[in-house]
Formats: C-alpha cells, structure tokens, sequence
C-alpha cells in the first residue's frame, strides 16, 4: 500500500536518501482511480528500494503550488531529493516501472 504524503511530511520523506514517486490524486478523480491500484502495487513490490506514496491534491495545496500540478493523475519521480522526471495522466504500469528502474540505477 502507498504512503500518504502531505505539505508536512514531504521534505523529510525526499531526504531519506531512497528514490520516491509520489501520485498526486484526488477522491473524485476517475482517472486517478485507475492509476491508483498500480500504485499500490508497485509499493509492494518495490517496498525496500523505492518510497512510494500519494499525495491528495485537495488537502496539500503547498506541494501542488511547488510542483505546478494542473493536471491529475500526475505522478512524480524523485532521486537524491531533487524531481528527476514525471508522467501525467492514466498511464500503464509499465510506463511507471520503466520510470521506477530508471531511478534505481
């Protein structure tokens, strides 16, 4: 299962040193809910390797703001604490596990 991340926890969870994707999402989203499952999976089975988390964009306004989110699902790639890439849309979960071994080399 994803973590949730908010304005509040996100800094501390970059700087761990571990890649992160965060999928920022909303409740009423459809696209979102599609994406959302795969997100959960790939937790799993990157669980150890990688942190992967969501961020509801109706109550994180600050990290919205930061990343310029217009457009949900985006989902967001980050190494060494700094965005290094991202998808926006419904994607396939090939798409994000190609994205996610890019991070891991």
């Amino acid at each position: 299962m994803a973590l949730e991340v908010t304005d509040r926890s996100f800094e501390q969870l970059v700087n761990t040193g571990k890649p992160v994707v965060l999928d920022f999402w909303a409740e009423w989203c459809g696209p979102c809910r599609m994406v959302g499952p795969v997100i959960d999976q790939l937790a799993e089975e990157y669980a150890g390797q990688v942190t992967i988390g969501k961020v509801d964009v109706d109550d994180n306004n600050e990290l919205v703001s930061r990343f310029g989110i217009r457009n949900i699902p985006t989902v967001l790639f980050f190494k060494d604490g700094k965005m290094t890439d991202k998808l926006v849309g419904a994607a396939q979960k090939h798409a994000f596990v190609e994205k996610i071994q890019a991070l891991l080399k």
